[in-house]
């Protein structure tokens, strides 16, 4: 593998088509502004590199990125790309990974406005981003320890499994389909409508107007803090663990919380069972919604 050490480029596709390349301690960065310094290569390392260009990484196949260094000036960072791991790097720039498969994270700070878009089979574990339209219509994705704040997140994935997440988001998991969060925190508005097959376990779930229109939703031992007008129009099973403010026509299945501080039944095709479970277990009254 050639090495590349302690240099500057500038210059339009610096290193265009380079194959086992070792690039370490470089800068992307100078007065002649150039793009796509590393496009259309394959087996690249990169190591405590600083971007400060456009589009770096597209079509490159085979790429690790360690301890490195992405600049809000550094767009679209990788695209089109497979078979990368990135670790210890800031990736700053907006839309920084699109159209990628094989992705491992680890250790990473992400501020990137449409991040992770189509993308699939992307593993991500002790990470924190900010954006917005986070992962849209991304697959198979796997997130651990994961911190995240923005709007518009996870909407139109499809296979996904988060633990041990932090979800800030608003209309966070819209469309999504066969999706399992996992002893995590969501907080938002309008969580998850329109999902399909989605599964909640061990999760405090936070926000006005969630879990509306869904199909096969599922929730197990979940705490609802502040959510009001829950489960409207959804087919769900749940069991929740704390009171719930305000459940409105759920449209079949069963939910099961201590407490309901208002059961609103204004449409006639509202047919789930909502049940109130004494600290005993022993249910204590059921309100089928027919």
């Amino acid at each position: 593998m050639k090495t590349i050490e302690n240099q500057t480029f500038d210059m339009e596709r610096a290193l265009y088509g380079s194959k086992d390349l070792m690039v370490k301690d470089c800068a992307f960065d100078g007065p002649a502004d150039g793009e796509s310094a590393l496009k259309e290569c394959c087996d690249i390392q990169a190591e405590h590199c600083f971007f400060n260009l456009r589009y770096p990484f597209w079509h490159v196949h085979g790429l690790k990125l360690r301890n490195s260094e992405m600049t809000g000036l550094c767009r679209a960072a990788l695209w089109y790309s497979d078979h990368i791991e990135i670790t210890g790097t800031k990736l700053h720039g907006i839309k920084a990974l699109r159209e990628c498969s094989q992705v491992t994270m680890r250790d990473c700070d992400i501020i990137s406005s449409e991040f992770g878009w189509s993308a699939g089979e992307v593993r991500m574990e002790h990470c924190t981003a900010e954006s917005e339209y986070f992962m849209m219509r991304s697959r198979d994705l796997h997130f651990s320890d994961v911190r995240f704040q923005g709007k518009y997140s996870f909407q139109y994935i499809r296979n996904a499994i988060f633990e041990h997440c932090v979800f800030d988001t608003k209309d966070a998991f819209w469309h999504a389909k066969n999706v399992t969060v996992k002893d995590s925190i969501v907080k938002g508005e309008y969580l998850a409508w329109y999902s399909d097959g989605l599964t909640l376990i061990n999760c405090k779930i936070m926000g006005t107007q969630p879990l509306c229109y869904c199909k096969k939703l599922r929730l197990v031992d979940c705490e609802m803090i502040d959510t009001d007008l829950a489960f409207e129009k959804s087919d769900v099973e749940a069991v929740i663990v704390t009171p719930v403010v305000s459940v409105k026509n759920p449209l079949s299945g069963h939910i099961l919380a201590p407490a309901v501080g208002e059961i609103i039944l204004d449409d006639e095709t509202a047919k789930a069972q909502v049940a109130i479970q004494q600290p005993s277990g022993k249910e204590t009254r059921a309100i089928c919604c027919a």
